[in-house]
């Protein structure tokens, strides 16, 4: 289960960061509003991904620590959903990885 912390950082209103050990299932982090950007980061691999508002549902940018550096990800491995959660599919998180994210609005 993930923890998330909430701030109001100056101007930014809607702001949740949190971190995780991952158990190889589906995630969904209850921010409570809907973010307009979502960065996941897996601490283990060194890969990390970022999603916008607006971005398709399948698509998310990926970074990887081991190459190719930056690539288009359209496995629907974020999915920011209209009830303010955000859904982070088990193959992202996989087994027993230290998970980081930040959202914000």
């Amino acid at each position: 289960m993930a923890t998330v912390t909430y701030r109001r950082n100056g101007a930014v209103t809607n702001f949740a960061e949190g971190t995780f050990t991952s158990d190889n299932s589906a995630q969904t982090l209850s921010l409570g509003f809907i973010p307009s950007w979502i960065k996941v980061f897996n601490e283990t691999d060194v890969i990390m991904w970022e999603k916008t508002k607006g971005m398709t549902a399948s698509t998310c940018i990926k970074y990887n620590g081991t190459g190719p550096a930056i690539t288009a990800d359209t496995n629907s491995y974020i999915l920011i959903n209209t009830d303010g959660t955000v859904t982070l599919h088990a193959t992202l998180v996989g087994n027993s990885k230290a998970i980081k994210f930040v959202a914000m609005a």
